[in-house]
């Protein structure tokens, strides 16, 4: 009994080992937390940015880069990218140091384009695949009005992407929290039923226990092949990028490289 309950606690200390990583731990205080939400497009209340803009300190401080929002209405009718890039350049931008560490989210409301851009460290744990994964999955949102849930989800996609190595997909199933928990409950049960089955004593009695050897045989075999078919049908490829767009970073016009993604909502 003793045995089993050990196994148990083991197997619960693993289970909170393997999710803790998960969930963000750092707190940051009014006090540190600096303007990340630019609405110059007044799309978000006085509540909404300041919870956003407390998220942002927060998911920032543990990859120690500095998630940013901008919104506009682009009276000059400037390119989203480049409106971006000299943004960065303008305010910079920065967790680390004044032109360091970065990720933007640009809304062009005259347009209805999105851009999203990656510098220095961002731009090498949220490449252009990356982030045109996050474009994609806050799209709906943007298209429907519903600006706070999409930046919502763009900060806590963009720390969640930056808790993976450059070059691995962190949308593989084997990443997955919920999957990995699952997994460790099953190999925890198998490894309980199999010590609760052993602690009754091993059965004995199988199959050769009761069969005669000497009268015991096959009696007639038979294999009948009757034809093989082949059907070929042509995949369709899957285009959609999640309102239109694609990858593709650059360099600012102040020299500052960055991966990239854009598109319409």
């Amino acid at each position: 009994m003793r045995k089993h309950l050990a196994w148990m606690a083991t197997l619960i200390l693993f289970l909170i080992t393997l999710v803790s990583p998960l969930i963000p731990m750092s707190v940051v205080s009014a006090a540190d937390s600096k303007n990340l939400i630019y609405d110059e497009a007044n799309l978000l209340n006085e509540q909404e940015k300041s919870e956003l803009n407390a998220l942002a300190n927060e998911y920032g401080a543990e990859r120690q880069t500095d998630f940013v929002i901008l919104t506009t209405n682009n009276t000059e009718n400037q390119d989203v990218q480049l409106l971006t890039e000299d943004f960065y350049d303008e305010h910079a931008l920065g967790y680390d140091k004044a032109h360091g560490n970065a990720v933007i989210l640009t809304l062009d409301m005259y347009n209805r384009d999105i851009y999203l851009a990656g510098f220095y460290k961002a731009e090498d744990y949220l490449d252009n695949g990356r982030l045109q994964s996050i474009r994609s999955r806050i799209t709906s949102e943007l298209s429907s009005g519903d600006y706070k849930l999409a930046f919502e989800k763009y900060i806590k996609l963009s720390y969640k992407y930056m808790g993976y190595e450059p070059g691995v997909n962190p949308n593989n199933i084997l990443f997955n929290g919920w999957f990995q928990l699952g997994v460790s409950v099953l190999i925890g049960g198998v490894v309980v039923g199999i010590m609760t089955y052993r602690s009754g004593g091993r059965v004995t009695v199988n199959r050769a226990t009761y069969e005669d050897s000497s009268t015991s045989s096959v009696i007639d075999r038979q294999d009948r092949y009757i034809r093989t078919t082949v059907t070929k049908r042509k995949i369709e490829k899957n285009n959609n990028n999640g309102g239109g767009g694609g990858g593709g970073g650059g360099t600012s016009r102040g020299g500052h490289s960055h991966s990239g993604s854009r598109g319409s909502f």
